[in-house]
């Protein structure tokens, strides 16, 4: 069974990543076609940037990135959960994304997004830039939460039928794109 990271994009304090993170956490496994791992970026705590060499040759010297490093490696896709911050992505997301290179490769990539109006649609483009050079497939089929506010009860998210829908199609979908890139990760 191939390995999907449901990575949370957000560090700040208060945020909502964790519990939109956590809600699709369990979609994913109830989905059934992956093997789902949680992982926050907050409490990976990557510094910025701290690497003295380029992280096209993988040498790396701190503990922190040969963590990060493992958990991105033994990933045959991702979700990244991620809000909109000033139209692109949050900072911390970039940096964990620019902290590796080979390891992304050839892994399909889902975005769950979060937000006002837009519902953190421009941060997923913004995000699918650096992974395209990395060698990932950013698919189309996405959630996208509008005004996700209102879908919170007491710290819980509670997703809406039509965000169940669009997980599962997503999910479907990843699954497939992870099934075909199999033969480029050998």
């Amino acid at each position: 069974m191939s390995k999907l990271s449901v990575i949370i994009g957000s560090t700040r304090p208060g945020r909502v990543g964790l519990p939109i993170g956590q809600w699709f956490f369990e979609r994913a496994k109830l989905h059934g076609k992956f093997e789902v791992e949680l992982v926050d970026l907050k409490e990976r705590n990557l510094p910025l940037l701290d690497e003295p060499a380029h992280p096209r040759l993988a040498e790396y010297q701190h503990e922190h990135t040969k963590a990060w490093s493992q958990i991105v490696k033994a990933s045959d896709a991702f979700v990244f959960v991620t809000p909109e911050y000033n139209y692109s992505a949050p900072p911390a997301l970039l940096n964990a994304i620019d902290f590796l290179f080979h390891e992304w490769a050839y892994k399909a990539a889902g975005f769950v997004s979060y937000g006002g109006m837009s519902g953190g649609i421009r941060a997923v483009q913004m995000l699918k830039q650096p992974l395209i050079s990395m060698k990932v497939v950013g698919i189309p089929e996405s959630v996208s939460i509008q005004f996700f506010s209102k879908l919170m009860e007491e710290g819980t998210f509670k997703g809406s039928d039509a965000l169940e829908k669009s997980a599962a199609t997503m999910l479907d979908e990843l699954a497939r794109w992870t099934d075909a890139l199999t033969a480029l990760r050998k």
